[in-house]
């Protein structure tokens, strides 16, 4: 077989990503080439996400480049990975999930702030609602970028404090001062690199998913992402998901909240898994009766 070409966004955190799948098939023999390519989403650092009015918006140029067979498998961050893919794609194996959690990074004058006294620089409506519940009187800035990006506008800008991914921080085994924040929920699938590939390359989507693979992962973020796609949410809305393998138990927790975080509709639940019941759909739906429908219908008009 030639050498299997990866595709990525070209971030350092995106590129330290296809290196991981690119480790685990070059350890059982498989020649890799990684081929950077720049996304829609990477272009555009003004304008937050929801603005952009467009689902996949760092995923696309990787879809076409997957289509038009200038790359053989693509590596994403799976949060940013609508649930519908193009037809002829599919998601083909989920790596080990680390890092799930969203955390608050201050700057050195905010330091001794209560949290309800932060000016926050998010973009992400989900972090802002789930924020803005527990602090209703929280202001905000937009901030977009990678990583480095984000704490660089951190220590220029007029706030106090962003939140970040905690996965990212770990990659790139960045030295920062961090803190947890329980109360936010992460966006579904976050803390998960996935790999795309093109349903007709059935041969290295078959060595791509024996060596990359992780079950448990698996079945946790397809729950997250079916109770996602069922509330008709894109990677934008205000929506938080978490799945967690105990023994035979899960448990799975998520809500649903309106932009101003007044209105949130939640769901905890511990049960024993059987791959029989789509338990993200299930739990989707209990939300959707209790009052999500109108409330999706209201943030979509707000957005």
């Amino acid at each position: 077989m030639k050498s299997i070409r990866i595709g990525t966004r070209n971030s350092a955190l995106a590129l330290w990503q296809a290196r991981e799948v690119a480790r685990h098939l070059q350890n059982n023999n498989y020649l890799t080439e990684i081929v950077p390519i720049v996304s829609s989403g990477d272009k555009n650092l003004t304008q937050p996400l929801y603005a952009l009015g467009i689902t996949g918006v760092f995923t696309r140029d990787l879809d076409i480049a997957l289509l038009n067979d200038e790359i053989d498998i693509a590596v994403h961050s799976l949060k940013d990975v609508p649930t519908n893919l193009p037809e002829k794609l599919e998601i083909v194996s989920y790596l080990e999930r680390d890092f799930p959690q969203d955390v608050l990074i201050r700057k050195e004058s905010a330091k001794n702030k209560e949290l309800h006294e932060l000016k926050l620089a998010t973009s992400s409506l989900r972090r802002r609602a789930f924020w803005l519940k527990n602090f209703p009187q929280a202001e905000f800035s937009d901030i977009r970028g990678n990583i480095q990006t984000r704490l660089q506008k951190l220590e220029e800008g007029d706030f106090d404090a962003t939140i970040l991914s905690l996965a990212g921080i770990k990659r790139m085994k960045m030295d920062i001062d961090y803190e947890m924040i329980p109360f936010l929920i992460p966006a579904p699938s976050q803390g998960v690199i996935a790999v795309a590939g093109h349903s007709d390359k059935t041969e290295i989507n078959e060595i791509v998913r024996k060596f990359t693979n992780h079950t448990n992962t698996q079945i946790c973020v397809e729950m997250e992402r079916s109770f996602l796609n069922t509330l008709e949410g894109g990677c934008t809305a205000p929506i938080g998901a978490f799945a967690e393998i105990f023994d035979d138990q899960i448990r799975f927790k998520a809500a649903l909240c309106s932009l101003d975080g007044k209105n949130c509709i939640s769901t905890d639940e511990n049960f024993v898994y059987n791959k029989e019941e789509n338990f993200g759909k299930k739990f989707a739906k209990v939300v959707l009766e209790n009052g999500g429908k109108e409330l999706m219908a209201e943030i979509k008009d707000q957005i």
